[in-house]
């Protein structure tokens, strides 16, 4: 599924073919995605996966229906990452469900006995209606409460509360987010 000169998606029929978990009506990938362990992965209906992605399915992954993950993301489902209705990554997020410990207490990297390295792990969760902006890296084990928007070049390490607009390195709340976007989704027709 990665050739980087086939332009297009891949539609619901066709992924179905590939061996997904689940795929919903009108779930589509750009089939110039890398996608790893498709078993693993649950696609809702009607969400969108662009170019040049890669979704790592060593855990489970779940994308919620109407979910948009735009261009150059990388979803590393390991202890598992949900990604709840309607809501979208913008170009070049990064989700990690694992990570190294850095401070030099353990060895890193996969090429060395899992006994000697200190892996922080824990399941992603974004709630509905979640937006995260360009280029920001989500950390295992957080918890990103309904509605709330990431602005771009974020790092988020720590649970976030609902309806709050963050940003910064950490992620710090800086107002409240309007829920005036619940009304609009009770007139959609799904």
């Amino acid at each position: 599924m990665s050739n980087p000169f086939d332009v297009g998606y891949y539609d619901a029929p066709a992924l179905r073919t590939m061996g997904f978990a689940s795929v919903g009506e009108g779930a589509q990938i750009a089939k110039n995605c890398v996608i790893v362990g498709p078993e693993h992965i649950s696609l809702g209906a009607n969400s969108r996966i662009d170019g040049f992605c890669t979704l790592i399915g060593t855990g489970p992954i779940t994308i919620g229906e109407h979910v948009h993950v735009a261009s150059y993301c990388l979803l590393s489902g390991g202890e598992g990452i949900a990604l709840g209705d309607f809501s979208g990554l913008s170009h070049g997020v990064k989700i990690y469900s694992r990570s190294d410990d850095y401070s030099g207490a353990r060895m890193t990297n996969p090429t060395v006995p899992a006994e000697l390295t200190g892996v922080v792990a824990g399941k992603v969760t974004l709630g509905r209606h979640v937006i995260v902006g360009a280029n920001s890296v989500v950390m295992p084990g957080t918890r990103i409460g309904e509605g709330s928007a990431i602005g771009a070049q974020s790092l988020v390490k720590d649970a976030l509360d609902a309806w709050g607009i963050y940003a910064g390195c950490p992620a710090k709340r800086l107002r409240e987010r309007s829920q005036a976007l619940l009304e609009l989704e009770a007139t959609l027709t799904r």
